[in-house]
């Protein structure tokens, strides 16, 4: 058989082909002025189709037959077959008006006539990443009412025309919802420089003979908040729905569940979302409004979005049969410093704490860390305030050890009164609150000091997780102190306890535990016997040794740094004082010497004492009738 071989001429004639393949190529890829004139055809289609697109369903096909009549017969068309506001929709072609003040970037969107995006230009989130409390749709605002022509409309889908005007240094935005040049529903807002507070007015013109005032006119207002903090529980614990209503009330929907609540003469609502806030004011309250809040967040996932939603619907009424409402619109941070420079008591909104605590945040703490802070880096700021409240707090905690330590003293002979009455425990009770009330050493006198420092312990444990302050603000390992710090990140994650370890939690269940020991081994010493049908005191004091720090060590690894930085300083300060006091100040022979100088006074019984020993004596009468009945 031939051996076939490639000659010269087949070689030729292969590279021929290939070469006519690649001129043909060639020929058919378009000049750059081709493909501009193509993008320009899409360009022109695409806007040619972006009225029709926004039209609801049920008159796109109308709207596209009436597009094809001349534009002197157009609005006219369109009027007559789909009412007043319908030209509108369908012949506007506008886009988004920006503003900036400085501290908010606003968009306004003709499609509702409402803010489409609220940016907060001086704020970042945990991510670097800036601040919106609107974006994307989180948010709807829409005012429902019907026609005279029966017809019930949704401003949100409608397209208003937007003008922008100056007045002075403030920016005037109106949109306008048009049936003629004469007759329009208009959002019309005021923006001022350097200002969270946007005035904000809703007003008809000409609409008495549109407007079916007979039938009810709702405005709706809904926001999903979306996520800024690192920890999505903890943030979602501090984001809620509070209004200020009835002259005054502050009430807010439930935090970790859906709620929902009507409510009357309501001044103000508040979609919290932990740092930053979106507030609604009315200069006139609504007369009703219902509100409702949902719970979004299923799990502490990395890539939650949103937290809460929430939602008021009130209606509206009308003055002589047209649109006429002031309200004002806050976008910015949840500080007490911001909201303080505002009317209409918004701080409220700010959860200090109800009643006492609330009182103690306002008018002691913040001004106290406000003034510390103000030349002092934060951390070291907390520490220094810590050290001024123990030390104010110092004398509490030297009556709480001096009564313990003369109910040690008494000690051996309180058990002495146990023993000869061993068989009569009224009779026992009875003789141990003499010998008490003689030596000055009640019981009481140790508890009374512990509830008065609870309401500082409670007031600080709400004051760090709403100072905004302290947002973002570093201090040794912690980046931020109003969230948790990280010393080292777990592949998964434990129920209750998170992903990631905190060090200042540990520190403060360390502290937490000597502190407890020392005092609990004081308490046991002096301690009394169980007795019959109470709890075993001394058991549960041993167990709360080890049970308190846990907890410290679980819950807290997701708050805020900033508390556990100041329970962590608290103990060691407390610690301090304790050793102090024992070994320095109280002398155990001296508080001998003045019980046994007590126990010669004459003492008068207070009125409590009296009325206990009363009921006591009361009580052993009762139960020796009971026994002689038994005999019988």
């Amino acid at each position: 058989m031939e051996e076939k071989k490639l000659d010269l001429n087949t070689i030729i004639g292969f590279v021929l082909i290939f070469g006519i393949l690649l001129f043909m190529m060639w020929q058919r890829t378009p000049t750059p002025e081709e493909l501009a004139a193509e993008e320009k055809a899409k360009q022109e289609q695409v806007e040619a189709e972006q009225p029709k697109a926004a039209l609801t369903d049920n008159v796109k096909d109308e709207v596209s037959e009436i597009q094809a009549l001349p534009d002197s017969l157009k609005t006219i068309a369109l009027q007559n077959k789909f009412g007043a506001f319908a030209y509108s929709e369908a012949l506007q072609n506008v886009k988004e008006v920006a503003i900036d003040n400085g501290v908010l970037a606003l968009k306004f969107n003709p499609k509702g006539g409402h803010i489409s995006e609220v940016k907060l230009t001086q704020f970042v989130d945990f991510d670097s990443i800036p601040i919106h409390l609107v974006k994307d749709k989180n948010a709807s605002f829409n005012i429902n009412f019907g026609t005279t022509d029966s017809r019930i409309l949704n401003t949100k889908d409608l397209t208003f025309q937007p003008t922008v005007t100056k007045n002075g240094e403030n920016t005037i935005v109106s949109m306008k919802l048009k049936v003629s040049e004469t007759k329009f529903l208009e959002y019309r807002y005021v923006i001022k420089p350097n200002d969270y507070m946007v005035d904000f007015t809703i007003k008809s013109q000409g609409l008495n003979d549109v407007i079916n005032g007979s039938q009810a006119i709702n405005l709706d207002w809904s926001q999903k908040t979306i996520r800024h903090d690192q920890s999505v529980s903890y943030e979602n614990r501090y984001t809620r729905l509070t209004y200020q209503h009835d002259g005054g009330k502050i009430d807010k929907l439930a935090q970790a569940s859906e709620d929902e609540e009507t409510e009357v003469d309501v001044q103000w609502l508040s979609f919290r979302q932990h740092f930053f806030s979106s507030i609604l004011v009315a200069d006139k309250p609504f007369k009703s409004v219902a509100l409702t809040s949902k719970d979004l967040v299923e799990d502490d996932e990395i890539d939650t979005l949103f937290t809460k939603q929430f939602s008021a619907k009130t209606a509206l009424a009308l003055s002589g049969n047209e649109f006429n409402e002031n309200l004002k619109l806050f976008y910015g941070p949840t500080d007490s410093e911001v909201l303080k420079g505002y009317e209409h008591n918004l701080e409220e909104s700010i959860p200090f704490g109800w009643g006492i605590f609330g009182w103690i945040n306002k008018f002691l703490f913040i001004p106290l860390f406000g003034f510390l802070s103000s030349f002092l880096p934060y951390g070291i700021a907390i520490i220094v305030m810590t050290v001024l409240i123990k030390l104010a707090m110092s004398f509490v905690q030297y009556k709480q050890y001096l009564s313990q330590m003369k109910m040690k003293i008494l000690k051996p002979e309180l058990d002495a009164i146990r023993e000869k009455h061993k068989d009569n425990k009224m009779k026992a009770q009875q003789e141990t609150m003499a010998l008490q009330n003689k030596a000055g050493a009640s019981p009481l006198s140790g508890c009374l000091p512990a509830f008065i420092q609870m309401p500082v312990f409670y007031a600080l444990f709400m004051f760090f997780p709403t100072a905004f302050a302290l947002r973002q603000k570093s201090f040794l390992w912690a980046d931020d102190l109003s969230s948790y710090d990280v010393v080292a990140e777990l592949p998964f994650s434990i129920p209750l306890y998170g992903d990631h370890v905190s060090l200042f939690p540990i520190l403060a269940a360390i502290a937490i535990f000597f502190y407890m020991k020392m005092t609990t081994g004081q308490q046991s010493a002096m301690s009394q016997p169980q007795q019959e049908g109470m709890p075993d005191m001394q058991k549960m004091m041993k167990y709360m040794i080890y049970f308190a720090p846990i907890m410290m060590l679980v819950f807290f690894n997701q708050y805020a740094s900033g508390l556990s930085l100041y329970y962590f300083v608290s103990n060691l300060i407390s610690i301090g004082i304790l050793i102090v006091i024992k070994n320095y100040v109280l002398d155990e022979n001296k508080i001998l010497a003045q019980i046994q100088e007590n126990k010669k006074k004459p003492k008068k019984e207070g009125k409590f004492q009296r009325k206990m020993k009363e009921m006591m004596e009361q009580a052993e009468q009762q139960k020796q009738a009971q026994q002689k009945n038994k005999k019988k």
